[in-house]
């Protein structure tokens, strides 16, 4: 026989004995379970449908491909000369508050809250841009300046609200609170402390002698950072609460959303941090971003005290002016326009009562 057919025959051998090994894997045993368990969790979510995550049925469609082109070829020139509302602030305040509930702004939808001596961000995001869309002012509070920080909530996977740079750069260390099928991305890069939500479902979090309840609540969006992950992974908003103060986190939502009913279950919200900006062309963009407007009438919904705009003036994303966001939001307040918190990126408000 000739050398080709004993070296085919030994080829052939040696993948039926890597076949017969992989087999007994307790490595893919414990993989398959692994998978088989978070893919019968996903499919008992209400928002799950047969093979990806979705908003309920009577909420607005986003755009699909074709409106995103549209969009594209009528896009107006990038703005220039704008630059944000920003103060210095070197992180020690808040390195040294133990019990005062503070919440300050980094930039775009990342925050600082403090309650309860726990430090909790939200959506994190410290790079100075996002491929091609550069950062409009660097962080309010570099990533070095940060108190230890207990906690992150992810509200979804966009890039602009959960950076892999940034959360590397928190380390193994800090617990995440994130939506269905997003622990994946945590755990395969080494941080390992995720807790996995679904709509409504919450978990609390026990540090430095103090305790806060996350619940992750409705939003009207999407997710997906490639071509093949498209909704693979729920979202939502967060309620966040120690025993003296309640916050509202909305990440990236359209409207109506579940705003009545989440007030409705969370009364008394003290603080509302919700976006602002990323909402023009409206035909586009409302069915996944508010306008100030509706922003208003959400606030108004929720039944909270103070309002913290954000998500605008840090990235260039939509095509309304840069500065038209707050102006829109006074305007829209009306009367009630002294319970915005306009904060600065890198301001910090510190609660009177805590």
């Amino acid at each position: 026989m000739s050398d080709r057919y004993h070296s085919a025959r030994h080829h052939s051998a040696r993948r039926e004995g890597i076949l017969q090994r992989l087999q007994k894997s307790p490595f893919l045993d414990r993989l398959s379970a692994t998978i088989g368990a978070a893919m019968t969790r996903y499919s008992q979510s209400k928002q799950w449908l047969k093979d990806r995550f979705v908003n309920p049925p009577d909420w607005p469609a986003r755009p699909g491909f074709r409106e995103v082109l549209r969009w594209y070829k009528s896009r107006p020139p990038k703005q220039s000369g704008f630059v944000p509302p920003s103060c210095p602030n070197d992180g020690r305040a808040l390195r040294e508050n133990r019990k005062t509930a503070t919440v300050t702004w980094i930039g775009h939808a990342t925050l600082l809250v403090q309650l309860d001596g726990l430090s909790i961000l939200t959506d994190p995001m410290f790079a100075m841009r996002m491929f091609t869309i550069k950062r409009l002012a660097p962080p309010g509070v570099a990533l070095a300046d940060l108190p230890p920080i207990d906690a992150v909530v992810v509200s979804h996977n966009h890039r602009d609200h959960l950076d892999e740079s940034s959360v590397r750069a928190l380390g193994p260390s800090v617990q995440y609170v994130v939506p269905l099928g997003l622990a994946g991305f945590f755990r395969s890069r080494g941080l390992p402390r995720v807790h996995e939500l679904d709509w409504w479902q919450d978990v609390t979090l026990h540090a430095n002698g103090g305790t806060v309840r996350i619940t992750l609540v409705p939003a009207q969006h999407w997710s997906g950072r490639g071509l093949r992950d498209h909704n693979q992974s729920l979202w939502g908003g967060f309620v966040i609460e120690s025993p003296t103060t309640r916050m509202y986190f909305s990440g990236d939502t359209g409207y109506p959303a579940a705003f009545a009913e989440i007030g409705r279950r969370f009364p008394n919200i003290d603080y509302a941090l919700l976006p602002i900006g990323a909402y023009a062309p409206r035909w586009f963009m409302s069915p996944q971003h508010i306008d100030p407007e509706q922003a208003v009438i959400a606030f108004g919904e929720l039944g909270a005290q103070h309002f913290v705009p954000m998500h605008w003036g840090t990235f260039q994303l939509s095509d309304e002016p840069l500065d038209e966001p707050p102006r829109l939001l006074r305007t829209a307040m009306g009367t009630q326009a002294d319970r915005i918190l306009d904060l600065a990126i890198g301001e910090t408000h510190f609660a009177k009562h805590s």
